[in-house]
C-alpha cells in the first residue's frame, strides 16, 4: 500500500510516520522545501516526544520520504490547517487547495481521506470538487472523513491507541477506509457518515472550550471576590459528581480556539452557549494582559522608573513549541505595545522566533520586578512567588502554595 500525505506539520508529519512505520510506503508532501529537506535528513522541525526517533527510523529504512509535489498513490490523505477568517468562518481553502493538486493523480480505487478538521458538509463538497474536475471517477473512488483527536505532547501514542470516528460519503467510502485506518490504529474504529463524524470532531472541541470558559470565568470571580480559585476548584471537585478543569490564560491551539467558531458561524441562532463560551475564554487573554498593564502602571507611579516584566511562556500549552492562536503570545503583545515597561519574553521550548526576543527564564525571573506566569511549562515548576515581585499566576504554577496571587 502506498499513502500520500498533504501536509507535514503537527498532525500530518506523525501520522504519516506512524504510518510509515505499520509497513505503508508512505509519501509526504509539504510546500515549504526546508520542511522536505529537513524530514528527508531523518530530522523534525517540530517538537514532540519522540517523533525524532520515529521519523528517523522510518526514513532511514525508506519507509517515509517527503517531497514538494503529489504523485500516484493508493490512498491521500488531507492534513492541512483550516484557520478562520477575519469574519470567523472557516477557510478551507487549504483543504480546497490540497485537493486540486492530487486530483490528476487519482485513479479508480484510490481511497481519499480528510483529516483536517472542517465544518459540516466539506467533505461532500470536496467530493463534488473532484467529480466536476474528473467526471469519470464518479462511483470508481472512496472518499472519507476522519478527524485526529490527539493530544499535543503524546501524539505518537494517542494516534496508535485512541479510538477514531470515520464517516465517508457512502457506506462502502466508511468500509474502505476503516481497513486503512486498520493498519496502524489499535483503537475501535467507530463507523458514520461524513456529516456526523465532521461535526463528531466539532463538538469534541467545542464541549472542551465550554468546560474551560467555565473555569476562566471562575477565575475572574474570584480574582474579584479575593479567593484562591485553585483552592476553590481542589475542594469543589471533592464532590463527587463535580470535575471542572483549570483555569488558564485563554485558550489556544489548531483546535479548541478555532472549532466552536465553524459551528457558531455555520448555526448562529442555535449556537448560543457554544458562542458563548468562545467568547469568554477570548476575553480571558485581554483580561490577563489589562492585569499586568495595569500593574506596570502602578509600579512606574510608585518607583518612577519603568517595570521590568517577565512573560513566561508563548505556547499555546505547557511543554510544547506551538504558538498557534496562543493566548500567552497575544497577552505579550498587548504587555509590549501597551505596557510602559521593558519586557523579557520566555519561551524554553523555542530557541528563536522572528518577532520576539526570547531570553532565558532563570535570568528573566532574576531580572523581573513583575513576572506573569502565562504557560505551566516544566522548566517553572521550580518557581515559588517570592514577596520581592509582583507576580501573576494565570496557569497554576504555584496552585499549591495557599496565598497564591492575583495581584489586586
Amino acid at each position: 500500500m502506498k499513502a500520500l500525505f498533504m501536509g507535514l506539520g503537527y498532525i500530518g508529519l506523525p501520522t504519516a510516520a506512524v504510518a510509515a512505520k505499520s509497513g505503508i510506503e508512505v509519501i509526504g508532501v509539504d510546500i515549504n522545501q526546508s520542511v522536505v529537506d529537513t524530514i528527508n535528513r531523518g530530522e523534525i522541525h517540530i517538537i514532540e516526544p519522540e517523533l525524532d526517533k520515529l521519523v528517523k527510523d522510518v526514513v532511514s529504512k525508506g519507509q517515509l520520504r517527503a517531497t514538494t509535489k503529489p504523485e500516484n498513490a493508493d490512498v491521500f490523505l488531507i492534513v492541512v490547517p483550516t484557520p478562520f477568517k477575519q469574519n470567523h468562518r472557516a477557510d478551507i481553502s487549504y483543504v480546497e487547495n490540497a485537493t486540486k493538486s492530487v486530483i490528476p493523480h487519482l485513479n479508480p480505487g484510490n481511497l481519499f481521506i480528510i483529516e483536517s478538521t472542517s465544518p459540516v458538509m466539506t467533505t461532500e463538497k470536496i467530493a463534488d470538487l473532484i467529480f466536476k474536475t474528473r467526471p469519470e471517477l464518479k462511483g470508481q473512488i472512496f472518499i472519507a472523513y476522519c478527524p485526529e483527536r490527539v493530544l499535543p505532547g503524546n501524539v505518537i501514542f494517542e494516534l496508535e491507541h485512541n479510538d477514531r470516528v470515520i464517516g465517508g460519503v457512502n457506506e462502502e467510502s466508511s468500509q474502505k477506509a476503516i481497513e486503512f485506518y486498520k493498519t496502524f490504529v489499535k483503537g475501535n474504529l467507530h463507523i458514520t457518515n461524513a456529516r456526523t463524524a465532521e461535526m463528531c470532531k466539532l463538538t469534541e472541541n467545542s464541549s472542551r472550550d465550554v468546560q474551560i470558559a467555565f473555569a476562566n470565568e471562575l477565575s475572574i470571580i474570584c480574582d474579584k471576590a479575593g479567593i484562591n480559585v485553585w483552592e476553590l476548584i481542589e475542594l469543589a471537585n471533592k464532590h463527587p459528581r463535580v470535575n471542572i478543569l483549570q483555569p488558564g490564560s485563554g485558550v489556544g491551539g489548531h483546535c479548541i480556539a478555532v472549532d466552536p467558531w465553524f459551528i457558531v458561524t455555520d448555526f448562529p441562532e442555535q449556537a448560543q452557549i457554544i458562542k458563548r463560551a468562545r467568547e469568554t475564554n477570548d476575553y480571558k487573554a485581554d483580561w490577563c494582559a489589562n492585569k499586568v498593564i495595569e500593574s506596570c502602571n502602578q509600579f512606574e507611579a510608585k518607583n518612577n522608573r519603568e517595570p521590568i516584566v517577565a512573560c513566561m511562556g508563548l505556547a499555546f500549552k505547557p511543554d510544547i513549541d506551538d504558538l498557534r492562536e496562543s493566548p500567552a503570545k497575544y497577552i505579550t503583545s498587548r504587555i509590549i505595545s501597551e505596557a510602559h515597561a521593558q519586557v523579557l519574553v520566555v519561551e524554553p521550548n523555542i530557541r528563536c522566533h522572528k518577532t520576539f526576543n526570547l531570553i532565558d527564564h532563570k535570568e528573566a525571573y532574576q531580572k523581573a520586578d513583575i513576572v506573569a506566569w502565562l504557560v505551566k511549562h516544566k522548566e517553572f515548576l521550580k518557581y515559588s512567588s517570592t514577596p520581592k515581585k509582583v507576580e501573576f499566576d494565570f496557569c497554576g504554577i504555584n496552585k499549591i502554595i495557599k496565598d497564591v496571587r492575583f495581584k489586586r
